[in-house]
């Protein structure tokens, strides 16, 4: 008995000390297993290094509580877990509250608060819900504000497709949900930012055309307007051709060239054909291509930007005057197929989740084998497209016509371009403009990236005819809709410049499990009566087994 008391003793001892050797060791060795099939707990590296060097604390607020329909309470938990992911990086210097704006003790109070959530840039949605068989809309507001060293900037949770389902759009939320915090976190805490230049010199778009684009690139980058006829590249990340009308001189598209043979990275928004919907006229208009005297440099890269415009379906509207309604004009808003909106995108960080892009006369790519360089299509036309080639005549009469299945046989077109690997120069074999500082032709580019768009318009707001202010970029006055042009270029840069892979958070992805609406209709009765009846019948009968197998044993 005595053997038997210490052997006890000495077995209790060892697992304490195993206990306790265990958590010394998982302290020293951090780790955390994330075992659902999308990993959707698991925060990508990027993140993680952001936020372990954060070097001051960071306070989030979400707005995103109160009296919520099963929609916005995932969305709610997707940001709370993340948010507690942050923390156990983040440590001390990651802080974050939820509030509820509802919580006012008055009416007057509430409203205030909105007021000054609104003026920070915390925008509210509508939510519309059925309370107790009745229609409820009230205001919420999927946002938060991100505070860091006595400066502030909101963040917008709510986020995807509009032509998605609600649910499909709130799933796309959720898969974003990482991306737009640690962004956040990014801009608001950037020490040094890097340099991007806009190009200038070939009548591009002017300043107010890309005003409300280049606000949102000053909180990321250091943001020049360059003319390369007198400057040179040296020291940009990356550079935007935002619709040229004029030639680049050989000068210029030489500087272009090697900057992009020395590893910068480029964003063409390139149109190919004049045209613009003030110069139709009621008989319509001669439509041309551009001699942009870069086109034979894009061919060397792997691609061919068609001198053909494109007519589509999925299409915006335009305004025409078909008359006179008394003694005034009678404007009418009507379809134009020459404004496509484009919602077929390649799955890539880039264009994942994205809301529709608005496009203006736009044209086909074509491709050409290049050795050493990866092409990947961004962005394509919808499923029924017609191509019609230039030179030809636009006119507006067209917005009378009617669709002809016949002639929309054409889909989904690429129209953006993704180009990665190493490009051989324009001026290979070839000497460099007299005019050039540097005689020496690098004839090779080292692993780089470029982006061609057929398209112009993408970077240009609108601007508004009352008070000659910008409008925000992508914002349709006809269908009051904000589409994603400023989410596609944004994301656009930061995969060209992004060298720590941060943009990659966009990959997450989580599927759609919804329950059989029929089969949850037919065999409500079933499953309630097996979840609840199938658990006690288990206990009982192990009870009786356990009393069977007891007196079995006991009684021989």
């Amino acid at each position: 008995m005595q053997t038997k008391k210490w052997e006890d003793i000495l077995q209790f001892i060892a697992v304490f000390l195993l206990i306790v050797l265990t958590n010394i060791y998982a302290g020293r060795y951090f780790f955390r297993l994330d075992l659902t099939e999308e990993k959707r707990y698991t925060i990508t590296e990027p993140t993680k290094e952001i936020l372990k060097k954060l070097d001051d604390q960071v306070y989030i607020e979400v707005y995103l509580d109160g009296d919520l329909n099963a929609g916005f309470k995932r969305l709610q938990k997707s940001i709370r877990e993340t948010l507690d992911e942050f923390t156990i990086y983040g440590g001390t210097n990651m802080q974050y509250k939820f509030v509820n704006p509802d919580e006012a003790s008055s009416e007057a109070d509430r409203t205030n608060f909105y007021n000054q959530l609104i003026g920070k840039g915390v925008q509210p949605t509508n939510l519309f819900d059925n309370q107790n068989g009745k229609k409820v809309e009230k205001i919420i507001f999927p946002s938060a504000l991100i505070t860091y060293k006595n400066k502030e900037t909101p963040v917008q949770l709510l986020k995807g497709n509009v032509a998605a389902s609600p649910m499909e759009q709130l799933n796309q939320s959720v898969e974003n949900v990482e991306y737009e915090l640690i962004n956040a976190i990014k801009k608001i805490t950037l020490s040094q930012k890097p340099s991007i230049a806009i190009i200038e010199g070939h009548d591009e778009l002017r300043p107010i055309d890309m005003a409300d684009l280049t606000t949102s690139l000053d909180e990321f980058y250091v943001v020049d307007r360059v003319n390369i006829q007198q400057t040179n590249l040296d020291g940009y990340k990356a550079i935007i051709v935002a619709q040229p009308k004029t030639r680049f001189s050989e000068l210029e598209k030489y500087k272009l060239d090697q900057y992009i043979m020395n590893g910068g990275k480029a964003l063409f928004f390139i149109d190919a054909i004049q045209m613009n919907l003030d110069s139709i006229s009621k008989g319509g208009a001669y439509a041309f291509g551009y001699d942009l005297n870069i086109n034979d440099m894009l061919f060397k890269y792997g691609i061919r930007i068609n001198n053909d415009l494109i007519q589509d379906t999925e299409m915006g509207r335009i305004v025409v005057n078909i008359g006179k309604f008394g003694d005034q004009p009678n404007f009418r808003p009507f379809p134009w197929h020459y404004y496509v909106i484009l919602n077929r995108f390649k799955r890539m960080p880039i264009t994942k989740n994205l809301n529709g892009i608005y496009t203006r006369f736009l044209s086909t790519i074509d491709t050409i084998k290049t050795p050493n360089v990866q092409k990947t299509p961004l962005l394509l036309t919808n499923q029924y497209s017609r191509i019609r080639r230039m030179p030809n005549v636009v006119r507006l009469e067209e917005v009378r016509t009617d669709l002809d299945p016949k002639l929309y046989n054409r889909s989904f077109l690429p129209v953006c371009y993704l180009l990665e690997g190493k490009f051989s120069s324009l001026f290979k074999n070839r000497f460099a403009p007299d005019s050039a500082d540097n005689k020496q032709v690098r004839q090779e580019s080292v692993p780089t990236k470029i982006i061609v768009f057929s398209d112009g318009d993408i970077p240009r707001n609108e601007i508004d005819k009352r008070n000659g202010q910008p409008l925000p970029l992508g914002y349709d006055q006809l269908s009051q809709q904000t589409f994603s042009n400023k989410d596609f270029i944004m994301n656009a840069l930061a995969y060209l410049i992004d060298e720590n892979g941060l943009i990659s958070s966009r990959n997450k992805e989580i599927t759609l499990r919804p329950l059989d609406k029929f089969r949850v209709q037919d065999e409500k009765l079933t499953w309630q009566l097996t979840n609840m009846a199938l658990p006690v019948a288990v206990i009982i009968g192990f009870g009786l087994l356990r009393f069977w197998w007891r007196k079995r044993k006991y009684e021989g």
